[in-house]
């Protein structure tokens, strides 16, 4: 079997799976059904390994889009990484990354979701050091150790539920959650979901993991790795919403929305800029679940998965035309040479700005307005409110760089629009931007949220989209024609650019101490103390001593002579005595 075939297949069970999985979850919202399987493995004695499987209209829809955007990037894959020699080893790993993420979304049980889980941890990590160079390395460390404390924690709230007697958290979250352990219980899920997705102070690693290749960041930043954590907490709502540590996730959230949205507008990497996109999305579903409404953040995570897993294909292609060329300087006028890419390219942005009508107008609008209606401080709301602004800005700039700006990368360039097997993954993922939107509006509310605000308060979301519009044309302009010196100093821009210096805190910062207080103690006790007394010390000893036997080992006649006279006057002396 070629590797060509194998892409072909992946891509044909999975978008199978997704069909099946869309009418399944159509007939479960009508008959309002839910199904619980529970499967004995193996009972010997008294123990028993059952393995639940819980399928309601929320694990499946969640299961249709994973399966959408999965097939489209293996399809996407079969032409971008076709140079690569074990393309076939490549689609394995994003498959066993897909069947994790599966694991994790009908897993009733915590044993389960361990596993898919970690099994997301450590197909990651091989993931991202798929291109084997020191950079990779050192990335794939980082999210490797840092999504390693969410699965610690897993471990942690494992055996805290043995107090209840079965891991089946379903069982608890009703008529439990004011009982002590469960608190506890809860802000472990909470930190757990915290390092998954990437909140401060665990952001360093999501940018970082930009060193996979662009088809694994596609799928990694729309709908399995980053989204574990938010699915987690969904399910866990029941028990989170009246604790008191969720208050303190509404505020860190907010300030990673916050400060992604301003590293963006400093960041030249197209494929990171990207990435921080993401962050700030990923702040804005975990702030507005922990406001309570679990509803409108699965929303937006599956209008989010589409639009970001497009963004992330285009990404790929345009960095494919630029010879590999990640840096958005070196950009320009692509929408000339490549109009079908740019056509999706922009509708996913403006999507992501949530432009009426598109899918991200459906969840963002909502969601401005819920806060705007809700019982909060003015902190909350200007942080929600500025990194819309912000979103707009980042966007505007990427797009007159892109678009707009002038070609800067070589004299001679060929771009071309006519791979097609990009282009096709690509339009079902543009489709689905156009109309997931609306669609899933239809499907996950029973309901319509009843939202009465002042007309001020109900344009305040189109105030800040212009600002942030005219903000990033302003500063797009400014910087192509060089101007950007003006704007702000090199270290408050590196500041920015390194997301407040967290992945120096969170790898240089800390293990620089272990590290170098393990150095002196090579330096004074092994190659030092211990040495001089033990291994090397010996040593000195022994060949001193052996310096001098050599010295009456040497054939000298007058040694022998000296021996001889030494040995005789002692043997009268003893005689004598």
């Amino acid at each position: 079997m070629n590797k060509y075939s194998i892409c072909f297949i992946s891509f044909f069970f999975l978008f199978f799976f997704m069909v099946l999985n869309f009418f399944l979850m159509l007939y479960f919202i009508m008959k309002n059904m839910v199904y619980f399987f529970e499967w004995e493995i193996i009972s010997f004695n008294t123990v028993s390994v059952v393995m639940t499987i819980l399928l309601d209209w929320m694990s499946l829809l969640f299961m249709m889009f994973v399966s959408l955007i999965s097939s489209s990037v293996i399809y996407y894959s079969k032409s971008y990484m076709s140079s690569e020699l074990n393309l076939s080893r490549f689609i394995y790993l994003v498959l066993l990354f897909v069947l994790s993420m599966i694991l994790l979304i009908i897993s009733p049980n915590m044993i389960s979701i361990l596993l898919g889980w970690d099994g997301l941890g450590l197909v990651s990590y091989c993931l991202v050091i798929y291109y084997q160079n020191m950079k990779s390395y050192n990335a794939g460390m980082l999210t490797a150790l840092s999504n390693r404390i969410g699965d610690v924690l897993i471990l942690i709230l494992l055996s805290w539920m043995m107090n209840y007697g079965s891991w089946n958290y379903i069982f608890y979250l009703n008529f439990m959650g004011g009982e002590y352990p469960m608190k506890i219980i809860g802000g472990l899920v909470i930190i757990a979901a915290m390092t998954k997705s990437a909140q401060i102070p665990f952001s360093s690693w999501l940018p970082a993991a930009m060193a996979a290749p662009t088809p694994v960041s596609a799928l990694v930043h729309s709908s399995t790795l980053v989204t574990a954590g938010v699915y987690l907490l969904i399910r866990f709502n029941n028990l989170l919403i009246d604790l008191f540590f969720f208050k303190f996730l509404l505020l860190f959230s907010g300030v990673t929305m916050m400060m992604a949205g301003i590293s963006a507008n400093y960041e030249f990497d197209l494929k990171k800029i990207i990435a921080l996109s993401t962050l700030s999305q990923l702040g804005l579903m975990m702030s507005i679940l922990s406001m309570g409404f679990y509803d409108l953040a699965f929303f937006h995570l599956l209008t989010h998965a589409m639009f970001k897993a497009l963004l992330f294909l285009c990404a790929g292609v345009i960095i494919h035309m630029m010879n590999d060329n990640q840096d958005i300087r070196m950009m320009g006028g692509v929408s000339l040479y490549i109009p079908l890419t740019s056509l999706c390219l922009n509708i996913s942005n403006l999507a992501l700005c949530g432009i009426p009508f598109l899918a991200g107008f459906y969840s963002k609008d909502m969601i401005l307005e819920m806060v705007s209606m809700s019982n909060l401080n003015l902190m909350i709301f200007y942080l929600y409110y500025f990194s819309t602004g912000l979103t707009m800005f980042y966007t505007i700039r990427l797009l007159m760089y892109l678009m707009v700006n002038d070609f800067n990368l070589l004299v001679t360039y060929n771009l071309y629009d006519e791979d097609y097997v990009m282009l096709k993954s690509m339009m079902i993922l543009l489709f689905m931007s156009l109309v997931s939107g609306g669609g899933l509006s239809w499907l996950i509310f029973y309901y319509p949220y009843m939202i009465y605000l002042p007309f001020s308060l109900k344009m305040m979301v189109i105030y800040v989209t212009f600002i942030g519009l005219i903000m990033g044309y302003l500063v797009s302009m400014m910087n192509i024609h060089s101007l950007s010196k003006f704007m702000v100093t090199y270290n408050l821009s590196y500041f920015f650019v390194t997301m407040w210096f967290l992945p120096s805190l969170s790898t240089y910062g800390l293990n620089y101490y272990f590290l170098s207080f393990g150095q002196k103690l090579f330096k004074n006790m092994d190659l030092g103390w211990s040495e001089y007394y033990s291994g090397q010390g010996i040593f000195n000893v022994v060949k001193y001593n052996s310096v001098i036997y050599y010295v009456y080992q040497m054939n000298n006649f007058k040694i022998y002579l000296f021996s001889f006279v030494l040995f005789v006057v002692l043997l009268i002396s003893l005689i004598m005595i």
